[in-house]
């Protein structure tokens, strides 16, 4: 009977184009060796979508099985489960190694081929499990354990010329998908066929700016009535219906890097009280997008914005913070919880970093103007100010539609 290894490579076809050249993932490596250096880990085991993505390129789908990526001073290597064959290894800067499940924790003796044992290991605090922490420590037998959770979320926060690139064809087909969902609006039809039609339009503009890109999870939450009191609530089957309120979010994905567009709309027409919430919220985002600029801090950004919807009797129906940074990230993996624009994040903007405007404002069912209100817009801090790089219309002259 032949011998069933516990790991091997598997370089099946031909490496695919990834969605940066070979030189950007060598920068980014180069940081973050030099960030393991100062923290003083010989080697880093990665375990999240975010940063296995960042460093590697490789997007992993776990469907329950662990994945990683191995980064020493010399070696940047993608762990995999075998039921993925070699794509991994066609979508990986650096090599990948494929472990299998003849036996249960052949990942970690895949991971321990590369670290040996004994060295100071790098880990995700964010990600990590406890049940996978102890076995870390059981299989490398690290001499210690860095946290690298958050010298690399600092790292993901400065955005490359390459990234600010994909983000802004991410933020054009965002808006690709407002017009079609525009488009789509009339009474009588329900949430998720208008849905549908966004997401279609953002896959087919997907596929033909990046004919050689994998395709997955670019979405919509298309939300009207009750359903638009919170921002991230589900698609339903509920009938639009003329003077409803709605809430367009369009959300393309592209090789990992989401982006975003989201708007407040009404059905045929918008009602006074409606109508005076919808423009305070407009002047808010207005204000908040004339305040990112480099030297400021999301805590000043976000007391500032707090005083102009506290002057105008509005701060109660605020729901969250007031924006936050994009690159690598998604709606079940990763965030830059260091650049959000909330009353507790001191951290000051800087020329590179991409970060939303987003104020909203829940008005409860029952009162007048019920619903929520949110506008979204992507922008780029630069030297002397920002450069807003969504497109799509806001506020009520565009927005009341059908």
């Amino acid at each position: 009977m032949t011998a069933r290894p516990d790991f091997y490579r598997y370089h099946n076809g031909q490496p695919a184009k990834l969605p940066f050249e070979a030189a950007e993932y060598e920068t980014r490596l180069a940081e973050l060796r030099a960030r393991m250096a100062e923290a003083g880990a010989t080697a880093a085991v990665f375990t999240s979508m975010h940063n296995i993505a960042y460093y590697s390129g490789f997007l992993y789908c776990a469907f329950g099985r662990p994945y990683g990526l191995v980064v020493t001073e010399t070696e940047s290597i993608t762990i995999s489960a075998g039921i993925d064959a070699g794509q991994p290894w066609r979508w990986s800067h650096g090599d990948s190694i494929t472990y299998t499940d003849w036996q249960r924790d052949n990942y970690w003796r895949a991971i321990k081929s590369v670290t040996g044992e004994g060295q100071v290991i790098g880990y995700e605090s964010d990600h990590l499990s406890l049940l996978q922490r102890d076995k870390l420590e059981d299989f490398l037998k690290p001499s210690a354990m860095v946290d690298l959770f958050e010298t690399t979320m600092r790292q993901r926060m400065m955005k490359s010329p390459a990234e600010i690139a994909l983000i802004r064809h991410g933020a054009q087909v965002a808006d690709v998908g407002g017009y079609a969902i525009r488009d789509a609006v009339k009474a009588g039809v329900r949430e998720i066929d208008v849905a549908m039609a966004g997401r279609n339009a953002m896959e087919f503009e997907i596929a033909k700016r990046f004919p050689d890109a994998e395709y997955r999870d670019t979405w919509v939450w298309f939300q009207s009535g009750i359903n638009t009191d919170g921002a991230h609530n589900p698609v339903t089957g509920r009938v639009l219906q003329r003077g409803d309120i709605l809430s367009l979010n369009t959300f393309p994905m592209i090789s990992g890097y989401y982006t975003a567009l989201e708007r407040t709309m009404f059905v045929e027409e918008v009602d006074p009280a409606s109508l005076k919430i919808w423009e305070a919220n407009v002047a808010a985002h207005e204000y908040g997008m004339s305040l990112l600029k480099p030297g400021v801090s999301c805590a000043e950004v976000t007391h500032k914005i707090n005083e102009f919807f506290a002057e105008r009797d509005l701060l109660q129906y605020r729901t969250f913070g007031y924006g936050h940074s994009f690159g690598v990230l998604s709606h079940y993996y990763g965030r830059e919880a260091g650049l959000e624009l909330r009353e507790d994040i001191d951290t000051v903007l800087e020329p590179g970093m991409v970060i939303s405007m987003e104020p909203m404002l829940t008005i409860a069912a029952g009162e007048p103007g019920a619903g929520g209100y949110r506008e979204h817009d992507i922008l780029v801090i630069t030297e002397d100010g920002n450069e807003n790089i969504t497109g799509y219309p806001y506020g009520p002259e565009f927005n009341v539609v059908g």
